[in-house]
This record gives C-alpha cells, structure tokens and sequence, in this order.
C-alpha cells in the first residue's frame, strides 16, 4: 500500500482547536444541572466524543426525556457558539488545517468528517469554516440522534461507507479517547492522535494511536501506511 485510501476526520479538538470553549461551556452548563461543574476528569471520561444526551444523562443522574435533551443540548450549544462568535478571526480552522484539506482536494483522496456534534453546530461549520470547499457536506456524519455515541463504532463505520471505502482502508484523526475506542472498533486501518489538548503523553500509552500530531503540517505522515508511534 503506498498510503491510504481515504481519511475520516473527527471535528471538535481535531480541525478545531475547540476544546477549551467546550469545557468553558460544560463547566459552566454542568454547575447550572447539578449544582457544581463537570472536573476535568469527568470532561475526559464523559464529555468530549459523547452526544448531549449521553452527557446531559450522566449529569443529572437519570435518563433524560428527548425533549429535556433537545432544550437542555440547544441551550449548551448555543452557549457555545457564541463564545466562538466572540472569537472573531480567531475562530479558524486547526494549523496547517487549509494547506492539508487543499492538498486531500488536489490529489482527490477522499475524505469526510464524522463529529458528535448535532446539526446545528455541523451547520455552524459548515458556514464559517467553509467546510464546501473541501467537503461533500452530505457525506458529513453527526449526531443525528440514531447513531450511538463514541466509543461504539458506528459513526466511523458509517463515514467510511459514505466514502465508498472498507473501514480498513482508511485514517481516521481523533483527540478524544472515545474516538479512538471508537474508530479501534470500527477496524480503522491507521488511528492518528491530535493532541490540541491533551499532552502527547496521554496517547503513547494506547496501544490503538498509530501516529501522534500536534497538527496537520506533515501530510505525508499522516496517511503513510506506516504504523507506528511517533509525534510529528
């Protein structure tokens, strides 16, 4: 193989740099569910790569009504898009994100993203960052409310089905732990680590991380077929 096929892209902490504004948010939004915010540890272990309604139910301590999940997630998320708002020009893509998305488009690999994110925010994307030019938005995988939340293997199963291509044949860039869980499951041939957040350290030691970035400057490391751990 002389690289792979296709690349699956997560989206929030992965060409994104968002992480903090959704902690900031979570914090802030978890104290108002149930009295005191979420620690970084339970950020890690129950927030980032899961849906609304797996977060919303781990705060409050009880399986939540669809229509509590539809206010309660509307409410956080567009707390959180307005921080991103505030941002100004500094709400960008991740480093060296356009100069990676331009060269997937010249040398026509295929690629998608596959984020837990929910519509809205995917619409928000889609606009700001204008996600068209490199993407076939309909191929977009989110959080439609069906497809379970990371670390279950659907979501990745799915975007490589839309791409056209076995799972195996494809990259997938994560910076959660569930994502990688996830993307494991889904037999995804390389599983690239972004560490915008997390230290380095976090993936060397998961057996599943391939490859760890700190951004998207070395293209052709990224999709080498070579597996093995190192940080570029």
């Amino acid at each position: 193989m002389d690289k792979y096929k296709g690349i699956i892209f997560d989206f929030n902490g992965t060409l994104f740099f968002d992480s903090e504004m959704h902690l900031e948010a979570w914090r802030e939004f978890s104290a108002k569910l149930r009295g005191t915010p979420f620690s970084d540890e339970e950020m890690r272990h129950h927030m980032f790569g899961r849906t609304n309604h797996d977060i919303i139910k781990y705060a409050i301590g009880k399986e939540p009504s669809p229509e509590l999940v539809e206010k309660l997630g509307f409410e956080k998320e567009e707390l959180y898009r307005n921080r991103c708002r505030a941002m100004g020009d500094a709400c960008k893509l991740a480093p060296y994100a356009v100069e990676f998305l331009n060269y997937l488009k010249i040398n026509n690999i295929p690629r998608t993203i596959a984020t837990m994110s929910d519509k809205d925010n995917v619409d928000f994307y889609i606009e700001h960052f204008k996600l068209a030019n490199w993407f076939d938005t309909d191929k977009i995988v989110y959080s439609d409310g069906k497809i379970k939340g990371k670390p279950a293997p659907d979501i990745y199963q799915i975007a490589a089905e839309k791409l056209g291509l076995a799972p195996l044949d494809c990259v997938v860039v994560e910076d959660a732990v569930s994502g990688i869980e996830a993307a494991k499951a889904a037999g995804i041939g390389k599983i690239v680590a972004i560490a915008s957040m997390e230290p380095v350290d976090l993936y060397k030691n998961i057996r599943a991380v391939d490859l760890i970035i700190k951004d998207f400057s070395n293209f052709e490391e990224i999709l080498s077929p070579k597996k093995r751990i190192c940080t570029v």
